[in-house]
């Protein structure tokens, strides 16, 4: 969709849909509300007073100005009680406002800025929310359909952001441009959870991750299973042996030139791009769905490319180890002992604790950027979404600072985490007679569990562990987020938190602590 700020009245733009936005029960109306209202001798606020419209959340209404206005039609949707407003309300509107549009089978889109006042949201914020959630509430995948797309499944196809006056377009500018960056990484992870496991190979991976560091002037290296074995990656390349699907490494930077100068963030993304369980099989029921495995890779080359667009003011590294965990002859086994990169050993118990094998090594690695802050991001574990459900992703930290830099980022994208423990108790579960430790501790406390297996490859003092399994898939009630297919989720909440972070750094200190 194209996008564009344009400073121009609302009921001058010849656009053929004009988005409005109203609070519940405010009779101070804004933006493009307000000034259809007057165009129109009050007829919004005759449409609250009958109570054929209250401005509820995600409301909609259609009105036809007629001569009142150039455009074709104006769509009020609801921001609902103002005192409950937030970033996210207004970018769940402005999806819902997007997908009325798209069914009026509307081309070109205006919209006004909302929140500002009441709302307390600065211009760049709420211009962000609203190009977000249009972008966003837009998306769809047809992904290996042969038959057409119904006519409306590409409308609206332009998006003008109208300010009133020309010294707001700076600020208007800036959070357009961001909103265009979040959601563009946001739908990249969409496609790659997307995509059918046959297609979106560890090597796919490798191949995307490559063409987006040329387009947004990343460096990128992928190694291969030579190169993974001279690392001595061995709880990976455990992983990857029972598929005829080579792994692959993936390393993403961003200023990679100026790690002398800027502090440095590792994200880790676990890519899982199939997952049986191994020997220990998951059910038919249970395997379906695991094709979107690879979800933390898929937010972490997401994130990277909103970073890279943003041109964000820090060393920041993703790292994506890649591989099918399948069945043959040579696939690992239970009771198996594997030794990871830093020589730890580790007793098999369930093959299908899979994704923290390759975590394992990931974190390794981490080591040699002298990382301020690393953050692994994974579909880890069922136990999180028994915890949490679609709620929240779980959130494990080695520090509070951290921890709450990431609490910060999600509330500001919805993209919510929550605290949960690393009890030194926890550890005794993964105790081994045979090695180092076991990879599966058994079914309590399971998300606590992997978190602890995890920090055992973790040699700074500045780590998370996002647990995002509940969050991965199927979304209801969210106007922006699919209901059936990937959710994309993880992108903006890592994008959000390195530029917040790089927000609360002086700019000519690196610092090496949250």
């Amino acid at each position: 969709m194209d996008v564009k700020t344009l400073v121009l009245p609302v009921i001058e733009t010849d656009a053929d849909t004009i988005l409005g936005y109203c609070f519940e029960d405010e009779r101070e109306l804004m933006g493009a509300a307000d000034a259809i209202n007057k165009a129109m001798n009050g007829a919004v606020l005759e449409l609250m007073d009958s109570g054929d419209f209250a401005g509820k959340p995600n409301q909609t209404i259609v009105l036809y100005p007629r001569e009142a206005a150039k455009a074709r039609r104006v769509v009020l949707v609801g921001l609902g009680k103002v005192e409950r407003f937030t970033a996210d309300t207004l970018r769940r509107s402005a999806a819902t406002g997007i997908r009325k549009a798209r069914e009026l089978k509307a081309r070109r889109v205006a919209t006004t800025l909302a929140g500002i006042e009441p709302g307390g949201l600065s211009r760049d914020s709420a211009a962000r929310a609203i190009v977000e959630g249009a972008l966003l509430g837009r998306y769809e995948y047809r992904g290996q359909k042969t038959t057409p797309a119904p006519e409306e499944s590409p409308l609206p196809d332009a998006l003008e952001v109208l300010v009133f006056q020309e010294d707001y377009l700076p600020e208007v500018d800036r959070g357009t441009l961001q909103g265009m960056a979040f959601a563009a990484g946001t739908m990249l992870a969409r496609d790659l959870v997307n995509m059918p496991p046959n297609l979106c190979t560890p090597d796919y991976l490798a191949q995307r991750a490559k063409d987006i560091a040329e387009s947004a002037g990343l460096r990128c290296e992928a190694l291969q299973r030579g190169q993974i074995e001279a690392l001595r990656m061995g709880a990976l390349l455990a992983v990857a042996r029972g598929s005829e699907t080579p792994p692959r490494f993936i390393i993403l930077e961003h200023n990679a030139e100026r790690t002398a100068e800027l502090d440095t963030i590792v994200l880790v993304g676990k890519g899982v791009t199939f997952d049986t369980g191994g020997y220990t099989i998951k059910t038919g029921e249970g395997m379906v769905g695991m094709k979107a495995d690879m979800a933390g890779a898929a937010a972490v080359i997401g994130a990277m490319g909103t970073i890279a667009a943003l041109d964000v003011p820090l060393h920041v590294v993703g790292l994506i180890p890649a591989a099918d965990n399948m069945i043959s002859g040579s696939s690992y086994r239970p009771q198996e002992v594997i030794t990871a990169s830093n020589g730890k050993t580790i007793e098999i118990i369930s093959t299908d604790a899979e994704g923290r094998l390759l975590l394992a090594d990931a974190l390794v690695y981490a080591k040699r950027y002298n990382p301020a802050a690393v953050v692994d991001i994974a579909t880890l574990t069922g136990a999180c979404v028994v915890a949490l459900g679609s709620g929240a992703a779980g959130l494990f930290s080695t520090d509070d600072g951290l921890r709450d830099a990431l609490m910060e980022a999600g509330i500001s994208t919805g993209e919510r985490v929550w605290p949960l423990p690393m009890f030194p108790e926890y550890e005794k579960l993964i105790d081994s007679q045979t090695a180092d430790m076991k990879n599966s501790g058994g079914r309590n406390a399971g998300a606590s569990i992997g978190a602890v297996f995890l920090k055992n490859f973790v040699d700074y003092p500045v780590w998370a562990h996002i647990d995002m399994t509940g969050m991965m898939l199927d979304a209801e009630g969210n106007p922006y987020i699919p209901v059936k297919g990937g959710t994309g989720y993880g992108a903006r909440l890592l994008a959000e938190f390195v530029q917040q972070w790089a927000e609360r750094q002086p700019a000519s200190t690196k610092s090496h602590s949250a």
